[in-house]
């Protein structure tokens, strides 16, 4: 966990609803609803403008939309190809870790999702299920983010932007299917997980999502489509209504 999301709105949309700047340019990624690691993804920040002299504002903090390449690469990496196994990161450990304490210290974000999907044992098979909220809502997954130059190409290399989901312990309804979740945050707590100049993040990190929120999710079983990442429409998000009566407490 977490491992798939669905992010299906624009940029615009996100703009409005996180009250950012769009600074996706032409890199916004489609439509997706069945986002894998390794694709690219919009993220919120919050950073001080640069002048022309490419010195910070400290007086002036602004809110954008990033694009990102879902897998945190981290600067020391010889290559990227490490992205594709640091795609969460354990908010218990998160600040210790040396792949993410420089992020979780100076570059935190938020991973706009639709919702995400998760898989319960049923069985020798696995049940797909969809977790969205229930008002259409974009959830806000705490993320933490990072620049990778390619060490191969020296000064010049281009800067790739990635980024990693923080997962913390589930709770509520979301432990009955597995025992991870995204760290949700909800709108009073983004300010203060966004803030570039708040380097002690102990107490956010520690304090667990929101139980009003986790209850109000709907957990929604869905087709075993999404299993492959080739298969990507507004079909995937729909109930399967095979398994519309699947109890989730059903260990069979």
């Amino acid at each position: 966990m977490c491992g798939r999301y669905a992010a299906t709105k624009d940029p615009a949309t996100l703009a409005a609803e996180f009250d950012a700047l769009d600074a996706t340019e032409d890199h916004a990624p489609a439509v997706d609803y069945n986002v894998a690691p390794t694709k690219s993804v919009v993220a919120v920040v919050a950073r001080h403008p640069r002048d022309d002299d490419g010195e910070p504002d400290p007086d002036r903090t602004v809110r954008s939309l990033r694009v990102m390449r879902w897998g945190l690469i981290p600067a020391w990496a010889k290559d990227m190809s490490v992205g594709a196994r640091m795609i969460n990161a354990r908010s218990e450990k998160a600040a210790t870790t040396p792949a993410f304490r420089t992020s979780v210290a100076k570059r935190r974000c938020l991973v706009p999702a639709d919702g995400w999907y998760e898989w319960k044992r049923d069985g020798k098979a696995k049940q797909p299920f969809f977790m969205t909220g229930p008002d259409g809502h974009s959830l806000a997954m705490a993320g933490l983010w990072t620049v990778w130059r390619d060490p191969a190409k020296g000064d010049d290399a281009p800067p790739v932007v990635s980024v990693a989901v923080l997962t913390t312990e589930a709770i509520g309804q979301l432990g009955d299917i597995h025992d991870r979740m995204p760290k949700l945050l909800t709108p009073d707590r983004w300010a203060s997980w966004l803030d570039p100049d708040a380097d002690d993040v102990t107490e956010l990190l520690e304090t667990p999502p929101s139980l009003e929120l986790v209850e109000s999710l709907e957990l929604r079983p869905v087709s075993t489509r999404v299993n492959n990442v080739r298969n990507n429409g507004p079909e995937l998000l729909e109930r399967d209504e095979e398994k519309a009566d699947l109890t989730l407490f059903d260990e069979r």
